[in-house]
Formats: C-alpha cells, structure tokens, sequence
C-alpha cells in the first residue's frame, strides 16, 4: 500500500510527443474501414493546443494567461460540464480541473468542502472522465488536472495517464509529490504528452526552486503565498521578486496561484510580471453557494469576464 506524500514535503526541501493511442482495427468495407480512420483522427485532435504551445502564442501576443480552477461534481457533472464550456468562451485560456479526493492538503476550505460536496454524491475518477469525454471537444483551451498522488497510484500511472489523455487532457498538476519522487510520473506522463506541472513556494530554496523549474512541464506554478489555498485580501509582496528570482533560471511561463481572488490581484500579478494567474477559490465558492446551478453559473460567467478584463 502506497504511504501518502506530504504536500509541504513536496514543495519544501527534503532528500535531495505521442499521439493517442488506439486499438483499432479496421476491417470490412473500403466505407467502414474510411470511418474507423476518421474516427481515429477525430480522437487524435480531441481538445485544443498543448498548454505550452498557448504559452508561446500568448507570449507572442503580449497577453497574460487566465487560468480559473474549479472543483469536479460540484454541485453536480452536468453543472462542471456547463462550467467549463462557460470558461472557455469567456475568454479563458488554461482551466484547472480539480479531481475531488477526501483529503486534499493543499487545499483550503472552500475547496475541501466541494470535494467533500462532490465525493458524497458520487462523484469518482471514471464519471469525471465520462463528462470529460464529452465536454473537451467542446471547449476552445487546453485543461489541466488537479490531482492528489494516492488516486492516481491506486489507479496505476499508466492506466490514469491513458485515461486522461484520452479524453483530451493536457497537464496534471499533483501537488502532493516531492520532485526527487516525480521520476515516474514524470515519464509516464511524458510517454501520452501530458504536461506535468511542478509547484515552487515561498519557502522554497533557490537550488531547489531552479530544479523544479527544470523538471516543470507547461508552465511553473508559483504558489504566492505559504499555506493551502483560498481568498486573501492581498496578495504578498514577496510574489514579485520570487518571479524575477524564478525568472532568472527558467525561460518556462511561470502562472501565480493560491489566494487570487479578484480582478485588482489579478492585475497586480501581471504588473509584477507573471505568465498567467491562476483563481481558484473565489470561483469554486460561486458555484458552492449559489442558490441554484443556474445562478451559480450566471455569476460564474460574470465574475470570469471581470478577472479576464484586468488582464493585459
């Protein structure tokens, strides 16, 4: 039985392009076997750019990443179904999908009572994926997965990373691993192109900050503040010079996340220089406390128009 990792080991110091694949067989009529190919090409395309590939056009383009994080099956798939797709046409250009887990220790309370709100209907990895498999075809921008290390190991790495590539996925953020432990997850993922995101801290040494950043796939996530996530009244100071500081050893994107939660942080992340700023909890809490799906998803649309309006 795998011992679950310590988020804070993960991040602190411690110890130290396939296509998808398909088993298909075409056989019976010329018309068959051209439909199974079409088939075929359709899954091999399913989602959007890679998340690194949107990285370097929005760098292009002068523009600052906009990255919401909302929790799956809360309150329900068809309402993250709705979400996403509402994500992605108001502007979004990554969305962070959190995998509901009973014991998610990077995160705050707002996220662990949705995880909490999702498991007790249900909600499990092949449901979530079922939804996926529907919606990314959908959605005009890459997603990546939040997920804890124990569900993806009871799964098996490879099965997990099949899955999700799949269905379209891009990234897989898992923020309970420690880098020296990543080796594996980080070939498995790299054999079904997905890209696997590492987090850096505050608190995180400049050696070890610099190894992440070279391990780190898609962009670096710098985590702005110490602690697990949720809405802050600002945002530390001490973001701007860990983002030159990470600059300094990396030309990857480095995104901002963990306690933005309004349109002003959000514009003083980009000022000080970040690739992309990353909301979560505010948006999760909108959906969690609505009075109806239907108003959560309303308020969803126009709260992300307002966090993408104050991005250059």
């Amino acid at each position: 039985m795998a011992l679950r990792p310590n988020f804070a080991s993960s991040l602190l110091p411690s110890r130290t392009h396939n296509s998808i694949s398909i088993a298909c067989h075409c056989v019976g009529s010329p018309i068959a076997r051209a439909k199974s190919l079409k088939a075929m090409a359709s899954l091999s395309v399913v989602g959007s750019s890679s998340i690194s590939d949107t990285f370097s056009r929005l760098r292009e383009e002068r523009k600052v990443a906009f990255i919401p994080y909302i929790t799956a099956g809360d309150p329900d798939l068809s309402t993250t179904s709705k979400a996403l797709k509402i994500l992605s046409s108001c502007g979004s250009d990554i969305i962070e999908l959190g995998m509901p887990y009973s014991d998610p220790l990077a995160d705050g309370p707002v996220i662990q009572a949705a995880a909490t709100r999702a498991l007790g209907k249900g909600i499990n990895f092949n449901s979530i994926i079922s939804m996926l498999s529907e919606v990314v075809p959908q959605v005009s921008c890459p997603i990546a997965l939040f997920a804890y290390y124990n569900p993806i190991l009871k799964r098996g790495v490879e099965n997990f990373m099949s899955a999700v590539k799949n269905v379209g996925v891009h990234g897989l953020v898992v923020p309970d691993v420690p880098l020296e432990e990543t080796k594996a997850l980080r070939n498995e993922a790299a054999r079904h192109n997905i890209e696997l995101i590492l987090l850096t801290t505050p608190t995180t040494p400049a050696d070890r900050m610099k190894a992440i950043a070279e391990a780190a796939e898609g962009f670096v996530y710098l985590v702005s503040t110490v602690g697990v996530t949720g809405a802050r009244s600002s945002v530390s100071l001490r973001v701007q010079s860990l983002l030159q500081e990470i600059k300094e050893t990396t030309k990857k994107p480095v995104a901002v996340g963990f306690g933005i939660s309004k349109p002003e942080h959000v514009k003083q992340v980009a000022e000080w220089g970040a690739d992309g700023v990353i909301v979560g909890s505010a948006i999760v809490n909108i959906l969690g406390k609505a009075k109806s799906p239907e108003e959560g998803l309303k308020e969803l649309e126009d709260f992300t128009k307002s966090l993408k309006a104050a991005l250059p």
